[in-house]
């Protein structure tokens, strides 16, 4: 039963589970997706980029801080049903011009070199079929001294990985991180954030070029 809500954690499909799963990110998720846009200082003018969007709430949070005309959102999702989802969700900001959603793989993404000014995702990296990959593309489309963040609740995924929902060791910190500094990151750290009375994580990494 784990790991079957650990393959929809990762991929979530359109199915019982995968609805199940998608309520639980809308839900369970909401949060750390608000924390980690505003972690991230996203300004007026920015391009932006998340990855594994998700249902589409951490877009609809960071589009309302995008006020210049410059400004704009990239969002990536490797799953069909959360590609569709966000765009039901965002289709006046797709219409718009503002948003622009890619079916696609972290580690192939259809963008242009050094274009992205900020980079945020929530609960996502340790669903990476390789770490060194994802955080590679991630820094070849952003720009010098462009800032990501990602949140996590490292309890909650440390019990989810003891019961096999996890695959592998990818979703320790120590792990993503190290892919970040051999990918070309600098100043790469993590911290705990406070939440009311929930307390959760923010992996922090600048671009360098």
């Amino acid at each position: 039963m784990w790991h079957n809500i650990g393959k929809q954690l990762g991929l979530p499909t359109r199915s019982l589970v995968g609805w199940l799963v998608s309520r639980f990110l809308k839900v369970g998720n909401r949060v750390l997706e608000e924390k980690a846009v505003r972690l991230c200082g996203i300004q007026p003018g920015d391009t932006v980029l998340e990855v594994g969007h998700g249902p589409g709430l951490g877009l609809q949070s960071a589009a309302g801080l995008l006020t210049q005309p410059s400004g704009s959102l990239i969002g990536v999702d490797y799953s069909k049903y959360m590609h569709q989802m966000a765009s039901d969700l965002l289709k006046d900001l797709l219409a718009s011009g503002k948003v622009t959603l890619h079916h696609c793989d972290v580690a192939a993404m259809p963008l242009a070199d050094s274009i992205v000014d900020k980079v945020f995702h929530c609960n996502c990296y340790y669903f990476w079929p390789d770490l060194r990959k994802g955080s590679a593309e991630l820094h070849r489309v952003m720009k010098p001294g462009g800032l990501m963040v990602a949140t996590l609740n490292l309890q909650r995924i440390a019990a989810l990985a003891s019961r096999g929902a996890m695959p592998g060791e990818n979703w320790r910190p120590e792990a993503y991180m190290e892919a970040l500094k051999d990918s070309g990151f600098v100043d790469v750290r993590i911290k705990d954030v406070q939440h009311s009375n929930r307390k959760f994580q923010a992996i922090y990494a600048t671009s360098q070029k």
